[in-house]
Order: C-alpha cells, then sequence, then structure tokens
C-alpha cells in the first residue's frame, strides 16, 4: 500500500483522500455490478438470463382461513382487508368475531 505515505506532500494527501473517499462511495455499486456479472455468467451457464430467473413470479403461499361463517361453512376469511358482508351481518345481530373462528 502506502508505505512512505509520511514523505507525501500535502497536496498528494489530498488528492489520495479523495480517491480513496470517491473509491468508498462508490463500493457498493461496484460490489453490485460484480455479483450481477457472475449471476448472469451461472445463469448464461445454466441456459437462461439472469433477467428471465429475476422475472419468475415468486410463490406465494396461500394464507389459512381464520374465521368461517356458521350458516354457510362455504364462505371463510382470513381476517385480512375488509370484512365480508356475512362478518358484518353476523356482528349486526350480536355474534362477535371469536363466535366466527374455525
Amino acid at each position: 500500500m502506502l508505505e512512505n505515505i509520511n514523505e507525501y506532500s500535502l497536496e498528494d494527501l489530498k488528492k489520495i483522500k479523495k480517491q480513496v473517499d470517491q473509491a468508498i462511495k462508490t463500493y457498493r455499486s461496484r460490489a453490485i455490478a460484480n455479483a450481477r456479472k457472475e449471476l448472469e455468467e451461472k445463469a448464461k451457464s445454466l441456459g437462461f438470463s439472469l433477467n428471465e430467473i429475476v422475472a419468475s413470479a415468486p410463490v406465494k403461499s396461500k394464507v389459512v382461513a381464520k374465521y368461517a361463517n356458521p350458516e354457510d361453512p362455504n364462505q371463510t376469511w382470513t381476517g385480512r382487508g375488509l370484512k365480508p358482508r356475512w362478518v358484518e351481518a353476523l356482528i349486526q345481530k350480536g355474534n362477535t368475531l371469536k363466535d366466527l373462528e374455525i
């Protein structure tokens, strides 16, 4: 590295510092570019492009229903999003969400 750093002039040290600051600032983007290149080569060796692999839709897990309509067990609700009309109607009749749990 810089074995004789104490022998550099102030001007040279400032130039080196500026270069080091710039290298630190761009390190992450350079590392990402290198990683992308490696991944593209690996994908190509497997017969794909990296874009094909990355663009494939992720597998979503199905959310389990937490509530069911006691009058029609085919009507279920996960508890996410807006309450279905059947839930609202049963609550207005005096039921609670606890009563509808599966």
